[in-house]
């Protein structure tokens, strides 16, 4: 039995998108709020939360309310730039997932939490049945790679694990045109084999996995 994770007061950046674990988040941040949040947790090491928007925008706005899902992904802070005042471009990794206890927007608009963290996925090989699923993903990730000219532009982190379950259908799930809601459930779903075999449905809809 594992134990139970807990942090305090993790700031949170709440987004129109869903962060994996495992996963790339590219940010260019511009925000007072998030500027100097950013900053600190670059400073400290320390991580802060991604949460998917349910209500309002990424960019606060007076009259609009944020609310946001309840599980969320620690993302730790790879790349840290700040081109010009006012500005910092990241490019953040998705970490553990975690569940929101309790949340409190302090008065300059940034929300903190106290979080549960979740479990990681356990590692599952990729059974016979869903192999043209990785199969395609690693198609897809040498193609992104020629068309980038580097791996450092591929939206895909490696090592690429792509006889786990978890690994290939979280960065399926990136890598499509999914609803964010749609991401949201896969992305809380605790068995990564059934991530997958969900995936895999929509990649056979599409015709991409055969």
């Amino acid at each position: 039995m594992s134990c139970v994770l807990t942090l305090s007061s993790l700031p949170l950046f709440p987004l129109g998108t869903v962060l994996f674990p495992g996963g790339v988040l590219p940010l260019r941040i511009f925000e007072v709020r998030y500027l100097d949040m950013i900053g600190k947790c670059h400073k400290a090491g320390a991580p802060f939360g991604v949460v998917s928007l349910t209500q309002g925008n990424e960019v606060r706005q007076p009259d609009r309310t944020e609310a946001f899902a309840k599980v969320g992904t620690l993302a730790t802070i790879s790349e840290f730039d700040t081109p010009q005042p006012g500005l910092m471009v990241i490019r953040a990794h998705g970490e553990q997932r975690f569940r929101i206890t309790s949340s409190d927007q302090l008065r300059h608009g940034l929300w903190v939490a106290d979080v549960q963290r979740l479990d990681a996925d356990m590692d599952v090989a990729v059974p016979a049945d869903l192999q043209p699923t990785a199969d395609a993903l690693g198609r897809l990730i040498q193609a992104l790679q020629q068309k980038a000219g580097g791996a450092a532009q591929v939206p895909v982190n490696s090592p690429f694990r792509l006889d786990d379950c978890g690994w290939v259908a979280n960065r399926w799930c990136e890598l499509l045109p999914l609803p964010v809601q749609l991401r949201q459930r896969l992305m809380e779903l605790d068995n990564p084999l059934v991530r997958l075999e969900l995936v895999s449905d929509v990649l056979a809809r599409t015709g991409i996995a055969s």
